[in-house]
């Protein structure tokens, strides 16, 4: 028996449930050597990254060449080739092309996402508020894994904007790492749209 592959949304938020400020300020992320290579080790044995056009083109902006900048960290300087080997998704209905392994969808097709998951290869990584919520519309997401960053900015834009699709959460693993964010990690065991 063949197993699907899984999409799993992985963001972080503010403890107050925000994805970045009011002018998509993201500069209270807390993201030290050790937190990095935990991502790296996460986001490694992917089978694809799958993002909307705002934040592909933030990480093509930086992560292509990143590892010539001598200052860069280890675990920053690792993350820039795992990004430009994987393969990439970017769902826009404006840009044309995309460069560094990336495939452009135009939106979120249920059918198209179905076949996607049941092609061979690691499982996905999500991210990008505006996708996420489009995904979780559709029952599209197996797995949450939340990044809490020990902070509260007050407003910008949320997480999980108010919505009607409705999923049961399983507690699969927490982890605490030493700057303060907290992993929490939730499979999806029952959709309830």
């Amino acid at each position: 028996m063949t197993s699907t592959r899984k999409i799993i949304l992985m963001m972080s938020v503010s403890l107050d449930g925000y994805v970045e400020g009011p002018d998509r300020q993201i500069d209270w992320h807390l993201v030290d050597d050790e937190l990095h290579r935990h991502f790296n080790d996460q986001l490694r044995g992917m089978g694809a990254f799958l993002s909307g056009r705002v934040t592909h083109e933030l990480m093509a902006d930086f992560w292509p060449t990143a590892d010539a900048d001598p200052s860069i960290t280890g675990p920053m300087a690792e993350f820039a080739g795992i990004w430009r080997e994987m393969p990439k998704i970017v769902f826009s209905r404006t840009l044309e092309r995309a460069d560094w392994n990336t495939t452009v969808m135009r939106d979120v097709v249920v059918d198209e996402i179905r076949a996607l998951k049941a092609q061979p290869g690691g499982d996905m990584a999500l991210s990008g508020a505006d996708l996420a919520a489009a995904f979780r519309e559709h029952g599209l997401i197996d797995e949450y894994r939340i990044y809490v960053h020990p902070v509260l900015i007050g407003r910008g834009k949320p997480l999980f904007p108010a919505s009607d699709a409705r999923a049961e959460l399983r507690l699969a693993e927490t982890r605490a790492f030493g700057n303060g964010v907290v992993l929490l990690r939730y499979q999806v065991t029952g959709d309830a749209r």
